[in-house]
């Protein structure tokens, strides 16, 4: 296992390099440009422009400007063209609103996927089979973005669930745990949309591995000595049909990423996606290379953890 997880750091580290170097020739590629008041702006001396190029090393060639960039990121002296802040200090004030986005989707994927897939295993090529199969497909086929609209514009009406922000403004809480449920409250509503692809895909994982472990041989034993059915499907056949959740964790953890950017704008929420969002749209390249490299690190953390809980969950692997 020791082995195992410091070959996979070091090929995570090399990972990590390809990923923002391509990154960050795409960023810097794309059309546009990172001055804040126009590259053809008239009022605009060419000494202040100079000094701004080799300010952020813009002056430079493309292959130097990534040393440059590179070596900021990792001695945390990086900053953003916009306001000139610390870009990792900008994402760690975004961070933990973006994992607790992402933790409340994954955990609500992998849980309302069980459920589902068991459902379907247990009625297989019955009528509640059906209608769970038909739902996950048709959740798979929902783009997120035009049911974050929906729900906002008919939950806006009735109030009943935020639809705005990490929290209730205007309101002071008497301890802690109020403002966690509160923090919570306003969670639920886009990390729920956030997971509709997800629950489906799970079930349909679950729903597989459930099948075809009740065809092997030790299910047949258990029923030929007149074991319970509800014990065999459950004790037995469940608890070997879990491995599809340990690997949608690796599998889920880039989609929830990638599907956060639009979430979180659509929902004024201040996580990761909706700071890349800007970054974009101001061509603030740093920015953009720190969240893509730190978008990567927590994608492949993830992944390792997903494998070493699927080596720990069935005995029979073995990743040395």
């Amino acid at each position: 296992m020791t082995v195992f997880i410091i070959r996979r750091l070091l090929a995570s580290i090399v990972l990590l390099f390809f990923i923002s170097l391509i990154s960050f020739f795409i960023i810097t590629l794309t059309p546009g440009s990172p001055y804040p008041w126009g590259e053809l702006n008239p009022k605009v001396s060419e000494d202040v422009k100079r000094i701004f190029r080799e300010k952020f090393h813009l002056d430079k060639p493309l292959h130097k400007q990534y040393g440059f960039i590179m070596r900021d990121l990792l001695t945390g002296e990086l900053r953003s063209i916009k306001d000139e802040r610390p870009v990792l200090a900008k994402i760690a004030e975004r961070l933990p609103a973006t994992l607790a986005l992402n933790l409340g989707a994954l955990a609500l994927s992998l849980s309302f996927g069980l459920l589902l897939g068991v459902y379907g295993a247990r009625y297989a090529g019955r009528s509640p089979d059906v209608i769970t199969s038909i739902l996950a497909f048709v959740f798979i086929a929902l783009p997120g973005f035009w049911v974050s609209y929906l729900l906002a514009i008919g939950l806006v009406n009735y109030g009943a669930v935020p639809i705005l922000g990490t929290h209730t403004i205007g309101v002071t809480f008497s301890n802690g745990l109020e403002v966690f449920l509160d923090r919570w409250w306003h969670v639920m509503l886009p990390a729920s949309i956030l997971a509709i692809g997800g629950v489906a895909v799970q079930s349909r994982f679950i729903r597989a591995s459930m099948i075809e472990t009740l065809r092997e041989d030790y299910i047949r034993t258990a029923r030929a000595k007149g074991l319970d059915e509800n014990a065999v499907f459950y004790r037995h056949a469940l608890r070997n049909s879990i491995r599809p959740l340990i690997t949608g964790i690796g599998m889920l953890l880039p989609a929830l990423i990638g599907g956060a950017v639009i979430i979180e704008n659509i929902f004024a929420y201040p996580g990761m996606g909706r700071l890349g969002y800007e970054a974009v749209l101001e061509r603030d390249y740093p920015t953009l290379v720190a969240l893509n490299f730190v978008t990567a690190a927590l994608v492949l953390l993830g992944n390792l953890l997903a494998d070493v809980l699927y080596a720990v969950v069935d005995p029979r692997v073995r990743l040395e």
